[in-house]
């Protein structure tokens, strides 16, 4: 979808726009949402950031899911300047000066931090948001002492992008989301998080996220999500826990998942690039428990991303079973 598509849609007389949702836990699923709830998104996160009318704001990501459209919404309903890129894995790349905004995914991040001039603009963007996957620790490390304003993002296309942040950069870099104003979070039984936001979600939404609420009641934060939990001789083991305690020994990419068993339900494996394969063994032998330690190592050309740049965890299952 091309910018003048989507604006020729958002200026069009029907009350809702269609978007697809990310496709990380399968194919993705074509949505429509309400313009007046996406207009009140966009207000918030400008009014949450201190935005204000005339700031820059660069759009870089396919205009296809929510998180693109959201640039543009913002963009118009708060009146920032907007500059559209062909989405890429270096959206700094040839830009002579740093936007006040940008949204990006994390390996948009990763990439131009390897970058020199695009790291220095990189640094230079007074509010940065980072959404669509897991920020690791590693790339969080490294984010912590930028100058500006750096935040990952928690939501998903039913919520109109994200409804809390967390910051990532400075004194203040934290693990807890802080959720928008009029936004409320509480758990199911089966401790999954649910999510009141009734000015951009109509209904109670109740996600597959596995999350711990602060003592305030208020605050929270994800452990992973509730299909990639790893049941393995009768341990639970959460995916994003185990790459997350391998991720700093490591400078390979790699991605966790799991396949049946016949004696424990289920084993752990990881994927990884051929020549990393030996590595990556070694380091899980010294760093993971008994029970993450994998119990195959795949060596695979490429690891399954979605377009959104997303793990994509139903292809990396269907790989291991393989």
């Amino acid at each position: 979808m091309t910018l003048k598509d989507f604006t020729d849609e958002w200026q069009n007389n029907e009350p809702t726009v269609l978007v697809h949702t990310s496709g990380s836990t399968g194919k993705p699923k074509p949505l429509r949402v309400e313009k007046l709830r996406m207009e009140a998104s966009a207000r918030i996160t400008c009014a949450f950031l201190g935005l204000k009318r005339g700031d820059t704001a660069l759009l870089c990501m396919p205009l296809d899911y929510i998180a693109g459209k959201m640039m543009v919404v913002r963009s118009l309903v708060c009146g920032l300047r907007l500059t559209a890129i062909e989405p890429s894995g270096h959206p700094l790349r040839g830009l002579k000066e740093a936007p006040v905004f940008a949204a990006m995914v994390p390996l948009q991040v990763y990439n131009s931090m390897q970058v020199a001039e695009e790291r220095a603009l990189l640094r230079q963007i007074k509010h940065l948001i980072i959404g669509g996957g897991a920020v690791s620790s590693e790339l969080a490390a490294e984010l912590k002492h930028f100058p500006n304003a750096v935040w990952s993002t928690y939501g998903m296309t039913e919520t109109l992008s994200h409804i809390a942040l967390r910051r990532l950069s400075g004194e203040d870099a934290t693990d807890w989301y802080e959720p928008f104003e009029g936004v409320k979070v509480s758990l199911d039984e089966a401790g999954c998080l649910v999510i009141d936001a009734p000015a951009v979600c109509a209904k109670t939404l109740v996600t597959n996220d596995i999350a711990e609420i602060a003592t305030d009641g208020c605050h929270f934060r994800i452990r992973g999500r509730r299909d990639n939990v790893i049941c393995s001789g009768g341990i639970k083991l959460q995916i994003e826990e185990i790459e997350a305690h391998l991720q700093p020994f490591v400078n390979s990419q790699f991605m966790i998942t799991k396949r049946p068993d016949a004696r424990l339900g289920e084993t752990v494996v990881l994927l990884a690039a051929p020549k990393d394969i030996e590595t990556l063994r070694t380091a899980c032998k010294e760093h993971l428990t008994k029970y993450e330690m994998p119990r195959m190592f795949i060596a695979v050309d490429e690891l399954p991303y979605t377009e959104t740049g997303k793990p994509a965890r139903a292809e990396a299952f269907r790989i291991a079973q393989q």
